[in-house]
C-alpha cells in the first residue's frame, strides 16, 4: 500500500528557537526525546530502540529552521518518502511551532500520528514546558 504525506504541528510556548533545533538535530537532544541513543557520522543518524537500528541520511538543511531525513532500508528503494522537522515563528505571540511532516499507509495515519503525539509530549518536558 502506498504511504500518504501529512503534516501535524505543534505549538511551544516560551522555549527558545536554538534549544529547540538541539533537540531536532543533536545526538544528546534526540536521545532525550526521540530515541533510546543516536549516533551521528557525517549526515547519518543511527537510531537506537530497544533491539531495534536504524539509519536515515540528512537530505536537506536549513540551520535552525528545518531538516529533512530519509530512512536508509536495505530492502527498499528510494520511494520518496522522508520525515521533516521545520520550525515556525508564530510572530504575534513570539512563541516556536514545530511542523513535522511524514509518511504512513492511510491504515497506519492514525497510529503515526499517535505516535508522534506521545514523542512531542517528552519533547516539550525535556524542554521544560
Amino acid at each position: 500500500m502506498k504511504k500518504e504525506k501529512f503534516h501535524i504541528e505543534y505549538v511551544f510556548d516560551k522555549v527558545s528557537g536554538r534549544s529547540l533545533w538541539n533537540h531536532l538535530t543533536t545526538a544528546l537532544g534526540l536521545s532525550s526525546w526521540f530515541a533510546d541513543e543516536v549516533i551521528i557520522k557525517g549526515k547519518i543518524y543511527t537510531f537506537h530502540w530497544k533491539k531495534l537500528w536504524e539509519k536515515a541520511e540528512v537530505i536537506a538543511i536549513k540551520p535552525e529552521y528545518r531538516v529533512r531525513f530519509r530512512w536508509m532500508y536495505e530492502d527498499e528503494e528510494d520511494d520518496g518518502t522522508y520525515f521533516e522537522f521545520m520550525i515556525h515563528t508564530i510572530e504575534l505571540t513570539n512563541s516556536k511551532s514545530l511542523e513535522i511532516t511524514d509518511f504512513a499507509t492511510p491504515d497506519e495515519k492514525a497510529d503515526a500520528i499517535a505516535l508522534w503525539d506521545s514523542q512531542v509530549e517528552v519533547l516539550k518536558r525535556t524542554l521544560g514546558i
